[in-house]
């Protein structure tokens, strides 16, 4: 007899995306739910950035944002790729370590479409940005994070993954904020070059919920990793 063929495995999918009703939905229960009791790394970064870039949201915060959200990915995808190659011996656990790269990688592409999208928004607005503040600094935090989220998942992975929903947790919340606090985005179509890529919006104000409804998805798939913590 032959040997039974295994299937593909599945490749992750990015966040879906919603109507106008349900993206109002998914404000108004971010905005009804508490944030997370966040850890010691997650609020020391966020008092950074607010001293750094001030309380006030807005564009050019949102893009250090974005610039830091892809990096446990990053540093999670260099860890999976070092484990494959000292496993694949091991099929099922090679199989398991594959997925969570193509995990790892579909969530880091959700988060650089947004950066896309919100420095054409910046452009567009010719909004001026000090390049210490808005390119070295957010370079800075991004290798802080990279490395920290690296350790702690070498060291214990629940650690890694709990620090990452802190971040898109306080993520979903500022977005969702944002619009709340900027009723005149309703009003302002999305144009995009983007936007066949990404996704097509009614207002700016509904491209915002539905990028705090992505984060809102990564939080949730670090949570559901959170038991597990571990490739085997």
């Amino acid at each position: 007899m032959g040997v039974r063929p295994t299937s593909a495995p599945q490749l992750a999918e990015e966040p879906p995306k919603l109507s106008h009703p349900e993206l109002v939905a998914a404000q108004a229960e971010t905005l009804a739910t508490p944030r997370r009791a966040y850890g010691v790394p997650a609020r020391s970064l966020f008092v950074v950035m607010d001293v750094l870039y001030g309380r006030r949201r807005r564009l050019s915060k949102f893009k250090v944002l974005e610039l830091v959200a892809r990096v446990p990915y990053q540093a999670w995808e260099q860890v999976a790729y070092i484990a494959i190659t000292h496993t694949f011996e091991h099929t099922e656990f090679a199989r398991r370590v594959y997925e969570r790269v193509a995990e790892s990688r579909a969530q880091q592409d959700n988060e650089q479409w947004h950066l896309l999208i919100l420095e054409e928004l910046i452009a567009r607005h010719h909004s001026r940005e000090d390049r210490l503040l808005h390119y070295w600094v957010p370079q800075a935090l991004a290798f802080f994070y990279y490395q920290l989220s690296w350790l702690l998942f070498v060291v214990r992975p629940s650690l890694s993954y709990g620090l990452n929903a802190d971040f898109e947790d306080h993520a979903e919340h500022e977005y969702m904020s944002f619009v709340a606090e900027n009723p005149g985005l309703e009003r302002q179509p999305f144009v995009s070059r983007f936007a066949d890529d990404y996704g097509q919006f009614e207002s700016l104000a509904d491209l915002f919920r539905q990028i705090g409804h992505d984060e809102r998805v990564h939080k949730l798939e670090s949570l559901r990793r959170l038991p597990e913590a571990r490739f085997s």
